[in-house]
């Protein structure tokens, strides 16, 4: 069993976990994607706790590349048809080996990295080969909290949730852009 405490890298599929998957084309040239907030509050949350947030998709869109860097996300890798290829990339370059890294993944193309890394997760509308793959089925659904719910259940099993809300709540702690 892998041990939440062991995870240093998140990655994270996009379009299906950030979003619910939609694609919206308003003419030739623009294409807007809906992010929930809390998904972002997440990625923060994560990064303070010292974990690496990786973005990882097969599309390119400047609507990501817009929320990775509101979101301090260096990581941001578009235009990726390989998705196990490019995890494998990732972790070279962070020198992070795949039983510490947790993958969050909704459509077939991400079942090949979650079958290798330490925690795998699906949001609830995940294909059905790829809830079943998952380590943690999340409850939320892409675009609705996914993420965030990855990130809060992996900070409690670290034991590090509660200290991450007291900051908050004591105002000590303030979130950029999220």
């Amino acid at each position: 069993m892998a041990n939440p405490r062991d995870i240093k890298l998140i990655i994270s599929d996009v379009d299906g976990v950030w979003t619910d998957g939609k694609i919206i084309y308003g003419g030739e040239r623009t294409e807007i994607k809906e992010f929930n907030v809390r998904d972002g509050l997440g990625a923060k949350l994560a990064q303070k706790a010292g974990i690496v947030v990786a973005l990882l998709t097969s599309r390119r869109s400047l609507a990501v590349e817009r929320r990775a860097r509101e979101l301090g996300i260096a990581e941001l890798h578009q235009g990726t048809p390989d998705k196990l290829q490019e995890t494998q990339r990732i972790a070279e370059k962070l020198n992070v080996n795949f039983s510490e890294i947790a993958y969050a993944g909704d459509d077939l193309p991400d079942l090949a990295p979650m079958a290798r890394v330490a925690i795998s997760a699906a949001p609830s509308d995940a294909a059905p080969e790829v809830r079943a793959a998952a380590t943690w089925k999340l409850e939320r659904a892409g675009g609705a909290g996914a993420f965030r719910e990855l990130v809060e259940r992996l900070l409690r099993e670290r034991g590090e949730w509660d200290a991450l809300v007291r900051e908050l709540s004591d105002g000590k702690s303030a979130s950029s852009s999220i």
